[in-house]
């Protein structure tokens, strides 16, 4: 496949793997290109049927409930992000030595000779915080910019419609980096590395090197965080650009080329002249929302990859000042008789649980939901200091209650055995009744939230109507 001109697509045979979120757009875009497309998609829902109408209205074959056999003639497969790499389709392909392409390698093959500089941000928590007040700084520094990727506008959105960017934020998960071998960034950084997707990935080294596919071919800097040597060591192992730098950044006082913290203070020792001698300020841990230790973390990596594209200092201050968190995430909810409650529902996994809990001194936890073959030794060890009791509810619950059971046993616990709705309710209650003022009663579940919700947004609304309802009857 060429650079992606129109020449190069007119009547090639493109199946597409998933009707979805990626499925669709690219399946319409290639068609619009002129390529004979044809996807195929595992499920054969009323939903999947509306969706392959509006395709086939448009020229495109659509074989639903089969998306195993390789169609007759492929020369070369567009897949969704999530599709496994060990699906038989996938197989058939590699076997016949037709390239897989995913959603961001598309796009990333479209773009036009003068298309904007990629500035690229994984890791398995922090990702979409990060992109976002990347996106606020690169503005604040009258670039015309996107937060686009795993969230926000689609990629192909991005490098295909009519506006101009200068430079692009781009959030990228571990699925999409693993179909995407050709992407190389202007500067990209890695925000942490912990077990998560191991049931997709197959093992933490397969999902750690796509992780790191993301540093592959770096211009500028490769941006890793100092506190996880694992993210360092995909800087070392990462093919890069002559002249490209590995920069860190810590909570902790710089080094040369790391940015840090210093009396509250974001400083800048690697994008200076004499980083040797000296540094530059950048924004007060006060002008981060909210100034929990993982989130100033996030703030210091959009600011290494701001700098590397050359944005001036008042602008990191300026767009870390406005930018706002998403709704679950560490959200503030309200006070009531003097005990804080904190909805971070997105807190789906283990590590995400854990910046979370390290951000307050004493808690009381609502945790539970689908464990996804997690294990929570380390979370409860790490975070027993900081719990003043736990309520439990969901499917896998007994897995963190085992745990607590085990490494803080002077926590005391509720076992709610309940997975219905309400179950919410008589969680925020129970913590009500466990908590002193001065505390803290934060939604941090570890897990997802499909056992009992449609989503983690869901779960969140559902303990903010809580907490209002405690709040009403106080």
């Amino acid at each position: 496949m060429g650079s992606g001109q129109v020449t190069d697509w007119q009547g090639k045979n493109v199946t597409v793997a998933g009707l979805g979120v990626s499925g669709i757009p690219a399946a319409k875009v290639l068609h619009g290109l002129g390529a004979k497309v044809t996807v195929v998609n595992d499920g054969d829902d009323a939903r999947a049927r509306a969706q392959a109408a509006e395709l086939e209205a448009l020229g495109i074959t659509v074989r639903l409930g089969d998306g195993a056999t390789l169609p007759e003639g492929t020369e070369l497969v567009v897949t969704a992000p999530g599709w496994k790499p060990d699906k038989p389709l996938f197989t058939a392909a590699r076997d016949a030595g037709v390239d897989i392409w995913g959603d961001v390698e598309l796009a990333w093959r479209l773009r036009g000779p003068d298309a904007a500089p990629w500035l690229a941000v994984t890791g398995t928590n922090g990702k979409t915080t990060t992109v976002q007040m990347l996106a606020e700084i690169l503005k604040a520094a009258g670039l015309r910019t996107a937060a686009v990727g795993n969230i926000g506008v689609s990629l192909l959105d991005a490098v295909l419609g009519e506006e101009q960017y200068d430079v692009l934020a781009v959030e990228l998960s571990s699925y999409q980096l693993h179909w995407a071998p050709s992407l190389r960034a202007h500067s990209a950084a890695v925000l942490n590395l912990a077990p998560d997707h191991l049931d997709w990935h197959g093992s933490m080294e397969a999902y750690a090197a796509d992780k790191g596919r993301i540093f592959e071919g770096n211009r500028v800097a490769c941006v890793y965080n100092v506190a996880d040597k694992a993210t360092e060591d995909l800087v070392r192992e990462a093919d890069v650009e002559e002249g490209c730098r590995a920069i860190g950044f810590t909570l902790g006082a710089p080094a040369p080329s790391q940015l840090g913290v210093v009396d509250g203070i974001l400083v800048d020792r690697a994008f200076v002249e004499n980083r040797q001698k000296s540094a530059q300020e950048l924004a007060e841990v006060s002008d981060v929302n909210p100034p929990a230790p993982h989130n100033i973390a996030n703030a210091l990596a959009a600011a290494a990859l701001a700098r590397a594209f050359g944005v001036p200092p008042k602008a990191v201050r300026d767009g870390l000042r406005a930018f706002t968190p998403d709704a679950h995430r560490i959200a503030h909810v309200a006070d009531v008789a003097g005990v804080s409650y904190v909805d971070d529902s997105k807190a789906t996994n283990t590590h995400a649980a854990e910046a979370s809990l390290a951000a307050y001194e004493s808690i009381v936890w609502i945790a539970g939901g689908l464990a996804k073959g997690a294990v929570f030794e380390e979370l409860v060890t790490k975070s027993a200091g900081h719990l003043r009791a736990a309520v439990l509810m969901g499917a896998d619950r007994g897995l963190i209650r085992e745990a607590l059971a085990r490494h803080a046993p002077e926590v005391p616990v509720v076992d709610l055995d309940r997975t219905d709705t309400g179950a919410m309710l008589a969680a925020v209650q129970e913590a009500q009744r466990l908590a002193r003022p001065g505390d803290t009663v934060l939604l941090a579940p570890a897990c997802a939230s499909m056992d009992m919700f449609a989503n983690y947004n869901q779960r969140g609304d559902a303990f903010a109507e809580a907490v209002r309802e405690l709040g009403a009857g106080a």
